[in-house]
């Protein structure tokens, strides 16, 4: 409760909040507001936002209801978001848990795999992973998963670091407690809430991985996201700008928005934030 009034003494944090609930309703309503296929005909092309009642913010370049791709496509942007993330938090705590607990050769051995996979960007091995496995939305999120492990594998290890020699960690050890039961029970959750602060940088970031990938036009065609809906755009940039900066306006709302989440988050749970507790003097008084 403690950790929720924090947040809630946050600005910032409550206008994150408000957006991604804004989001997650507006993936929710995409069946009942918009039931027919989105990437279906629905009138003429190119037509401008508020123009047609039908189609009241326009049509793409083959005429279909950008509103409808606005909609569905918010579904498929949380679900690549979510999903990559639990993958890469998966590994990256399964990575530096093992790492950041047994040191010594383990550590090094794993924290070399780690970095050789730092050593490209993220964005070039996941067009290297696209082209050889394809392109697929099912092969894009689990490939954006497997590009993001890195960093939350080196946040696990520096917690794991830290924790491992902690007295309580001792102490499992003389009762005789086993590795694997003092790494998932007694160490772990102490290690999570920056991991799941981080959480939130992993998500926004694979969000906008995907919309770089479908505005090349290697994401999947078959479904209704904004970076098809972006890419789709670029031909009638100069004329119909408004195909390409509806969707950009969804991608910035959304990753402003888990941004801000994750910000408050940090902010509500990191105790290095908290400021020092009140210090009692001889009379009893908090100075």
């Amino acid at each position: 409760m403690a950790a929720l009034a924090r947040y809630g003494r946050n600005p910032a944090a409550l206008l994150g909040a408000v957006l991604l609930l804004l989001v997650i309703a507006v993936a929710l309503a995409a069946p009942v507001l918009f039931p027919k296929d989105p990437l279906g005909l629905a009138g003429r092309p190119l037509q401008w936002p508020f123009v047609n009642p039908k189609v009241w913010l326009g049509t793409d370049a083959s005429g279909r209801d950008i509103a409808a791709q606005i909609f569905h496509g918010a579904r498929v942007s949380l679900l690549i978001g979510l999903v990559a993330t639990v993958i890469a938090i998966a590994i990256g705590i399964a990575v530096g848990a093992v790492a950041g607990f047994y040191g010594g050769i383990v550590d090094d051995v794993l924290m070399r795999i780690t970095e050789a996979f730092q050593t490209l960007p993220n964005f070039l091995l996941l067009l290297v992973l696209v082209a050889v496995f394809g392109s697929d939305i099912t092969t894009v999120t689990v490939a954006i998963g497997l590009v993001s492990w890195p960093a939350p594998a080196r946040l696990t290890r520096a917690e794991f670091l830290t924790l491992r020699n902690r007295e309580f960690v001792q102490a499992c050890r003389v009762l005789g407690m086993g590795d694997a039961r003092i790494i998932a029970r007694e160490i772990l959750p102490n290690a999570l809430p920056p991991v799941i602060v981080y959480a939130s940088v992993v998500m926004a970031v694979a969000i906008l991985l995907e919309s770089a990938l479908a505005f090349l036009n290697l994401s999947d065609p078959n479904v209704a996201s904004w970076g098809n809906l972006i890419g789709s755009g670029r031909g009638v940039l100069r004329t119909q700008w408004y195909v390409s900066a509806i969707p950009g306006v969804a991608i910035l709302v959304t990753v402003l928005a888990v941004s801000l989440v994750g910000q408050g988050l940090n902010d509500a749970l990191n105790p290095r934030l908290r400021g020092p507790a009140p210090v009692k003097t001889a009379a009893g008084e908090a100075s």
